[in-house]
């Protein structure tokens, strides 16, 4: 069958009937257009298209399929008549999104901008973790913005007042560069060091700052009784990024640095991103002299906006709604799924015709 007759039938068939055919040959299917669904399977390899082509040589010669006689002692109820004025179906909405005109662009950026100034106030949460961490381990699994930093901070603070020594780790050598910035200039540059694979700072002050695997280089140096960098004294370690446990290739050296981390050191693990923090705490708990405490909650302070960029140039929000609510469902924006189909139009359409 050539490209244009089988196109030319695709095209007859409902999108459902369309993603019957790509079943266990189009990966993510689900996903696809009309349209790129079409142009999808017109591209499949010949054995493939073949299946294809019989599966709908049996779809087009399918008999109708007959109505159903009524049930015994079923009565039909008779058919609502139409009203006199056609009424337009409403439009296919997940059920957890509230019926609400789309907002216009001009609301999707309202309010963005510096706010005014405030006092602070911690939230209990964060007042909670940096109590924890008095006589316990503390993992802290909030979302992104909502203030981790700011109980490493005060954590930190208290160690050093403590006459302890802190470690701050990161997976990142950027992440630590950009940490000895920010922790300079809250606590002074005599204060932070940092300790990298190719930057070596001031190892001798009491806030150092350092990738995971050289923590676990030293504490394995600690463990075969060659202790440096005054371990000893070590008061706190904050492991950032901790979601990088479940790593397949990294994780086993945020393991072994739990595992050798000093009984006198308390530990702080921060994340936006832990998948299982409940059973990471009741590990840590098992194999540690004190007991793991965590802290999560899942309300963003900073609100999640989405907007959608066509390659025409044109913006637009990208769902209904503006912020974007966890667990609630959602519905895309009726421009972006304009510009959707127009830019799907002008790359498809055109192979399709070969």
């Amino acid at each position: 069958m050539t490209n244009d007759a089988l196109a030319n039938q695709l095209a007859g068939l409902s999108v459902r009937l369309l993603h019957r055919l790509a079943k266990n040959r189009v990966p993510r299917h689900f996903r696809m257009g009309k349209n790129r669904l079409i142009q999808t399977l017109l591209e499949l390899p010949p054995e493939q298209r073949a299946e294809v082509e019989t599966a709908l040589a049996s779809l087009l010669q399918a008999p109708a399929r007959p109505p159903q006689p009524p049930k015994p002692g079923k009565v039909d109820k008779p058919k609502r008549q139409p009203d006199a004025v056609s009424r337009p179906a409403p439009a296919e909405q997940p059920h957890s999104v509230p019926a609400k005109p789309a907002i216009s662009i001009q609301a999707l950026f309202e309010g963005i901008g510096v706010p005014p100034p405030q006092p602070f106030k911690p939230d209990d949460w964060q007042q909670e973790a940096i109590d924890r961490l008095a006589t316990n381990d503390v993992i802290l699994s909030v979302p992104t913005g909502s203030g981790k930093t700011y109980v490493a901070v005060e954590a930190m603070r208290r160690a050093i007042e403590a006459d302890r020594m802190v470690i701050y780790t990161s997976p990142l050598k950027a992440l630590s560069n950009t940490k000895l910035t920010e922790f300079t200039q809250i606590f002074g540059a005599d204060q932070v060091g940092i300790l990298t694979g190719d930057r070596r700072d001031n190892p001798q002050a009491p806030i150092l700052i350092m990738t995971t695997e050289i923590l676990r280089n030293l504490l394995y140096d600690a463990a075969s009784g060659e202790i440096d960098m005054r371990l000893d004294t070590l008061g706190l370690i904050i492991l950032d990024e901790s979601q990088f446990l479940a790593d397949r290739e990294r994780g086993v050296v945020w393991e072994e640095t739990i595992i050798f981390c000093p009984a006198q050191a308390r530990l702080l693990l921060l994340s936006a991103s832990i998948g299982n923090p409940d059973e990471i705490a009741a590990w840590i708990s098992s194999i540690r002299s004190k007991s793991c405490h965590l802290i999560q909650h899942r309300n963003r302070s900073v609100p999640l906006r989405a907007a959608y960029l066509d390659p025409s140039g044109k913006l637009a929000p990208f769902f209904r709604t503006r912020d974007i609510a966890r667990g609630r469902g959602f519905a895309l924006h009726p421009e972006t799924k304009r510009l959707f189909a127009n830019y799907e139009d002008q790359t498809l359409s055109p192979r399709s015709k070969r």
